[in-house]
């Protein structure tokens, strides 16, 4: 069963085009490539990244979910795959007496497709253990990011999802070892407060200034600072913006506290919890490292 559902998840993978060098580096004559050979890049090299995934959303399963556990499923492409291998091991009666809770409408879909029966996460709901993915690990503390993705409803569901993965006892970031990093860069998504929005906005600014910028996050599309004429609006009717860090932070709690001190911040894609671990995939073996980076034996 496990060889199917490997195959089935390298069977998914498309070919994507190789990377191009910017135009304004010249490449010695010796490593150049006729232009045909350029076009696309062979499957294997992303089947492998996702099979090394799909052996960490096992790993994660395998070690932390035990039968009668009230189990968070969170989202995202490793915590599919690991949705998709629970349901298998649900269904061979190896782990029975689950009760599955999802984060959003995604991780619902996740469940359904893999044959488990799930409720809603419900505030105040206790949690055994739950799963999700991490756009990016700071290593040493196990802060994460999350939210980033854009989904496609374009309702971002990581109020819900921090939310539940911090109501569980234990908690797994599933991710690639290249999301593993010390001096985070990128976007922190911050939920903030419609009204005078633009003030909180100068705020965040401020705190953060030569370090980050802040966009206002669109529905659709790209857009300036402002968010376009289509501004992403929760159906809470909060607003999205991206606090994109141009230099590495140095410490993503600290992150986490000063956003919560500005009035208009109603939350944000920081995760900081004490029972966290990251299980991460790296070409060709899994480690699972909990906090202060000891691996688990």
């Amino acid at each position: 069963m496990e060889a199917m559902v490997r195959a089935s998840v390298a069977s998914s993978v498309q070919l994507r085009p190789c990377p191009r060098p910017p135009r304004n580096r010249c490449l010695p004559s010796s490593v150049r490539r006729p232009g045909r050979r350029g076009i696309a890049c062979s499957a294997s090299a992303a089947d492998a990244d996702v099979v090394d995934l799909f052996d960490a959303a096992k790993l994660t399963v395998d070690k932390f979910v035990k039968s009668g556990m009230v189990v968070g499923f969170g989202s995202g492409p490793a915590s599919a795959l690991a949705v998709q291998y629970l349901g298998t091991r649900i269904r061979r009666g190896s782990l029975t007496d689950i009760v599955a809770v999802t984060s959003s409408v995604l991780s619902a879909s996740e469940a359904d497709k893999a044959g488990i029966r799930a409720s809603s996460y419900q505030e105040g709901t206790q949690l055994d253990f739950a799963f999700t993915d991490a756009e990016v690990i700071e290593e040493g503390t196990l802060a994460a990011v999350i939210g980033r993705r854009k989904t496609e409803s374009g309702e971002p569901s990581f109020m819900v999802e921090k939310t539940m993965v911090k109501s569980a006892d234990k908690l797994a970031f599933i991710t690639g070892n290249d999301k593993y990093l010390t001096g985070i860069e990128g976007s922190i998504p911050v939920l903030v407060k419609s009204g005078n929005w633009i003030d909180t906005a100068e705020e965040i600014d401020d705190l953060f200034l030569g370090d980050a910028e802040v966009w206002r996050r669109p529905s659709f599309g790209t857009a300036g600072p402002l968010g376009g004429d289509h501004p992403l609006v929760t159906k809470e009717g909060h607003h999205v913006l991206d606090v994109i860090f141009t230099t590495p932070i140095p410490d993503l709690g600290q992150v986490a506290e000063k956003l919560e001190k500005i009035a208009g911040v109603v939350d944000h894609g920081i995760i900081c919890s004490k029972q966290s671990y990251a299980v991460i995939a790296s070409k060709g073996e899994v480690q699972v490292i909990e906090e202060k980076s000891s691996v688990i034996p």
